[in-house]
């Protein structure tokens, strides 16, 4: 008995580093906008699909947990237009009771506390570019990310949530990184350049990024520190695997 207390006794008065964290371990947030029409046009938009499903699939499959936020919180609008397209996921999405209760009833942008992940994912779609760039708790939980170490990441029109983010000395996020995001060709070959607020190719030019792309919806990621941005839909699945490289070096 005495051995035994001497031995619980040493072992209180060291302090041991923490274990890594393992896959199990981490948590990735995603977002996905509140906002359903395009423009003035009387159509219908949103968030797109496959830039929810290629990531959270990947995620899901490294054993990462994965939470689904929205700017307003509840039913995030998907534009229907993705699921005209064919896609492996789509119907992978449609059996999955899990992913589209999370859809339904996703977490208020509002109620979430960036200390609780290890990595955000600003997901696409038309939506984004109405309600991310002004958006105070989009801001919020891309600073807090990166203070705390985090991956910030984003794709395609969902790169416009770090448009208007900018660091304690006033520099734009953006400024001086290297970054991508839905080129003026894509815009243009959707018809919608006269459509959207912006073009985001230009404001991450504007704000001081170093932008490039591959041609038109191919395939196109670039990391730089935590930072990590994705051109388009095609770079979705390349994108959570950058996230989870860099989550697994830690």
């Amino acid at each position: 008995m005495i051995k035994r207390l001497f031995l619980i006794f040493i072992l209180a008065t060291f302090s041991f580093p923490p274990l890594a964290k393992t896959s199990d371990d981490h948590r990735v947030l995603i977002v996905l906008t509140s906002h359903d029409q395009l423009g003035d046009t009387g159509r219908k938009t949103g968030f797109w699909l496959p830039e929810l499903t290629h990531p959270y699939y990947r995620l899901k499959k490294a054993n990462i947990k994965v939470d689904i936020a929205s700017i307003k919180g509840g039913f995030a609008p998907i534009d229907a237009r993705a699921l005209t397209e064919p896609d492996s996921y789509h119907q992978v999405f449609l059996n999955d009771a899990e992913l589209i209760n999370k859809v339904i009833n996703t977490i208020p942008l509002n109620k979430i506390d960036a200390n609780d992940y290890d990595a955000v994912i600003f997901s696409g779609g038309s939506g984004p570019m109405w309600d991310f760039p002004d958006n105070r708790d989009v801001a919020r939980v891309a600073s807090d990310i990166l203070n705390k170490n985090g991956v910030l990441a984003a794709v395609c029109h969902g790169v416009a949530a770090i448009t208007n983010v900018k660091l304690a000395n006033g520099d734009y996020l953006v400024k001086g990184k290297r970054v991508t995001g839905f080129s003026n060709q894509e815009e243009s070959d959707l018809g919608t350049t006269d459509i959207v607020p912006f073009l985001l190719q230009n404001r991450l030019i504007e704000r001081g990024g170093i932008y490039s792309s591959a041609a038109a919806w191919q395939t196109n990621v670039i990391e730089d520190g935590q930072l990590i941005t994705g051109q388009n839909p095609a770079s979705a699945t390349l994108l959570a695997e950058k996230i989870i490289a860099k989550l697994d070096r830690r």
